[in-house]
């Protein structure tokens, strides 16, 4: 699980700088009102999912252990996520952020950790299995 969260922060980081720089020159262009904010609103936006997909797993160590939900799994994904908000809330009030440059930067890690996921998955399953889904997939001979 390391392995593929390094993975994803390794990817993560260079995506996001690379759609940081074309929405800084997709924004310049199309002379939008607060250009600057765009590309610091996605640096932003991946960098805290990124921070929130190390706490996930974080969290997450101990639930595998356990194969139950714990108090204490509930009360750290509850505080992530108010720490989360408040960042969020606080950046918006003092207008640091663009609401479209944050969810493109969601976006971007949200998609890399489902990409990761499913080749995770692919790997694991063997060709055996990715054979049988492929047959499921096909229509019945007549």
């Amino acid at each position: 699980m390391i392995n593929l969260i390094k993975r994803i922060h390794k990817q993560a980081l260079i995506f996001l700088i690379l759609i940081a720089a074309v929405t800084t020159i997709i924004a310049a262009l199309a002379e939008i009102a607060d250009w600057r904010k765009l590309p610091h609103s996605v640096l932003i936006g991946g960098l805290l999912g990124l921070v929130n997909l190390k706490g996930l797993a974080w969290g997450l160590k101990d639930f595998a252990t356990l194969h139950r939900p714990s108090g204490k799994l509930v009360f750290w994904s509850m505080v992530r996520f108010f720490i989360l908000a408040l960042i969020l809330i606080i950046l918006a009030i003092l207008k640091l952020i663009d609401f479209f440059g944050i969810l493109i930067g969601f976006t971007v890690v949200f998609a890399l950790i489902i990409k990761e996921g499913l080749r995770a998955v692919k790997e694991s399953s063997g060709k055996s299995s990715s054979d049988e889904v492929k047959q499921s997939f096909e229509p019945p001979d007549k």
